[in-house]
């Protein structure tokens, strides 16, 4: 974080000092919440959990070299106590971005946001240095602590704003106000929560209406293929500038296509010129991805040339998202299991299919989660597109939604031992390890709440040392 002395963050959140003897002190290190981060010059924030408290680490903390704790009582050690320490957080965080001369991202959608977020970041980091979110902690707790690590240098911020609700992303955007807002897609992710479509529109298109105007350098970028979003573009007075494979998008790709290791390959075009890119990722689905991340790019200043070098040259920086390793004996494991929702359940799907081209190929499915009274048809759906894709083998696991996937197979024409429902994990690991052969492609994907990175982890480690059981 930019320095600040203690008299400072105490005023900015409306806290009380206490156990401080020099409020001048500075707070030098990173804002943390989780104890073990702590370091010399860091600030604490002690959040009070169901099954653990943060004010009972302050001895700790402090030892470790923090500065002071943010919290809700006095704790022995130099803190700052708020009435709420959720808001004072966001309050610390408004304040630091107003400060800095960065350039403030924000992106939002249904699905994709966190591949997005990681591709504009290490595209901007060519330019010039760049903060973004780790991970996915796209919340009202993670994007405030995303935005306080970033220092007197960072240029360019770049944060991921997730939504349960309506009023979420408004209630972000306050917090650290963005200059250029993306908005990816509006899928079935967590419809269940939000009603339906529509709903997830009005939450998503929050974003850019919390832009400033073109006059004064507001930018929304929109998926011109998709409609909800498109949409959006009525509800800003930004500067918009459309991504996708439509003839109408600004900044667009033409002959899409994948290579033999389901890695994709396109022209892309931006206003400023066209270039050529082959991306190291896998699946189709991150043609859109890449193009949302070079229009972020191109309006902030990125040659087309610049763009599609860094964007061939991207990595996956999340971890459980198409992850991809190759065992000593020719099997591939694709660990795409951090999450699941319909709409990247197919991507993942097409992607299987893709890389899979002349081998067998097994996709080991489970629940997706928060979708009301869509989740029989999206789970039939699921395991029908499987069939229709030719995937060798549809591995269910789990319970009620497990078997809607096998079901939608059956009634797909999956008959026999082409589709199989297990009860859990360590069920697919055992039929995983008596029947994969060399050359075949796992994908196993599914909600993050049924843990299935259990059953890739457990087949990575069998290849590379011997029998191992799901964790």
């Amino acid at each position: 974080m930019i320095a600040l002395s203690l008299a400072e963050i105490a005023e900015v959140v409306g806290g009380q000092t206490h156990d401080i003897p020099d409020p001048s002190v500075q707070v030098t290190g990173p804002v943390v919440r989780d104890s073990r981060e702590a370091g010399p010059g860091s600030l604490f924030v002690a959040f009070a959990g169901e099954r653990v408290d943060g004010h009972d680490f302050a001895a700790s903390v402090v030892e470790a070299g923090a500065v002071a704790v943010l919290g809700t009582r006095p704790v022995g050690v130099p803190a700052i106590v708020v009435d709420d320490v959720q808001t004072a957080l966001g309050a610390l965080a408004r304040h630091v971005v107003r400060r800095l001369g960065a350039t403030l991202v924000a992106l939002t959608g249904s699905a994709g946001k966190t591949s997005t977020k990681d591709l504009i970041a290490q595209v901007l980091q060519r330019k010039a240095p760049t903060v973004f979110t780790p991970g996915s902690l796209n919340n009202e707790i993670g994007l405030p602590l995303t935005a306080l690590s970033a220092t007197e240098e960072t240029r360019f911020l770049v944060l991921e704003m997730g939504a349960r609700g309506i009023g979420h992303i408004s209630y972000l955007a306050g917090l650290t106000p963005p200059k250029v807002g993306l908005v990816l897609n509006v899928g079935s992710a967590h419809i269940g929560e939000f009603g339906g479509r529509e709903q997830i529109a009005q939450a998503k298109g929050e974003l850019v209406e919390a832009l400033p105007s073109e006059a004064d350098g507001g930018t929304a970028i929109l998926n011109a293929d998709d409609p909800y979003v498109r949409a959006m573009a009525a509800r800003t007075k930004a500067k918009v500038i459309f991504f996708g494979e439509s003839g109408e998008a600004d900044v667009r790709a033409e002959n899409v296509r994948l290579t033999d290791t389901g890695q994709p390959s396109f022209r892309l075009h931006t206003p400023s010129g066209a270039s050529d890119v082959t991306m190291r990722l896998y699946g189709e689905h991150h043609v859109s991805n890449a193009l949302a991340a070079a229009a972020v790019a191109h309006e902030l200043g990125m040659s087309a040339d610049e763009i599609a070098v860094a964007l061939s040259e991207a990595g996956s920086l999340s971890r459980w998202r198409m992850e991809v390793t190759e065992r000593p004996d020719g099997v591939t494991v694709v660990n795409d299991a951090y999450n699941a929702n319909p709409e990247s359940m197919r991507a993942a799907l097409r992607a299987l299919a893709a890389m899979g081209k002349g081998r067998r190929t097994w996709a080991v499915l489970g629940k997706m989660a928060e979708l009301g009274d869509e989740a029989l048809a999206e789970h039939d759906a699921v395991g029908r597109l499987a069939v229709r894709l030719n995937v060798s083998k549809l591995v269910a696991v789990g319970g009620r939604e497990a078997a809607w996937l096998q079901l939608g197979a059956y009634n797909e024409g999956s008959w026999g031992e082409e589709s199989v429902h297990v009860s859990d994990a360590q069920a697919a690991v055992d039929l995983l390890r008596s029947e994969l052969r060399p050359g075949d492609v796992v994908l196993v994907k599914a909600s993050r709440s049924v843990g299935l990175e259990s059953v890739a982890q457990a087949l990575v480690e069998t290849g590379a040392e011997g029998e191992v059981s799901a964790r």
